[in-house]
């Protein structure tokens, strides 16, 4: 479906889960803004207006209207800026696709998914919670899991990369990206999954 300048309707929102303010930069649980600035680049478009909680930024996909989202809340509330927006937008949840770290999946790795439970991932528990369904797609990008057992689980997702880890992360971010650009450009999730899983 093809939408005009004027008249736009926003057919697509998509969530980059983290935990605004700088002393977040470059751990796990931003992982998803990591992957919202490659998509900035991706489709040459600034992030930066501030609405729906969260900084904004929207571009067109192969005609399909689409808002890229990170959340300014922390990642245990981020379903107040996807609940606003969806709100407004009247977007279905099928149409609200989530960004986040998974720690149950090894660094790097990519996993898209058309619905699910939250899995201990707080962002998605919020998520769930305001949306009132998990029947929304998600890309999980694999942040690895704690080095032994005894490990803060809080203090592992809040810990930052290191410049090695970096250089497995960052494929699977690009990676990341470009299944959302997938997505978002008509293709159903199915060929993501098989494309990109």
């Amino acid at each position: 479906m093809l939408f005009s300048r004027k008249n736009a309707t926003m057919e697509w929102l998509v969530f980059c889960l983290g935990n605004a303010g700088g002393r977040y930069d470059n751990t796990r649980h931003n992982t998803g803004f990591l992957v919202a600035d490659e998509l900035g680049e991706l489709w040459d478009i600034p992030i930066q207006r501030l609405k729906y909680k969260a900084m904004t930024g929207t571009t067109d996909r192969n005609g399909h209207r689409v808002m890229l989202l990170k959340p300014t809340t922390l990642m245990n509330l981020s379903g107040q800026s996807v609940h606003e927006a969806a709100s407004f937008f009247k977007v279905p949840a099928e149409h609200v696709l989530v960004v986040c770290d998974d720690i149950s999946l090894p660094l790097g790795k990519v996993r898209v998914r058309p619905s699910g439970s939250a899995g201990g991932h707080n962002g998605l528990k919020s998520v769930i919670q305001h949306l009132g369904t998990d029947q929304f797609p998600r890309v999980r990008v694999g942040v690895g899991g704690k080095p032994h057992p005894d490990y803060d689980l809080a203090d592992w997702v809040l810990g930052r990369f290191t410049p090695k880890e970096r250089q497995t992360l960052d494929p699977g971010v690009k990676k990341a990206a470009e299944a959302v650009d997938w997505i978002v450009s008509g293709h159903d999730i199915s060929s993501a999954m098989n494309r990109y899983n």
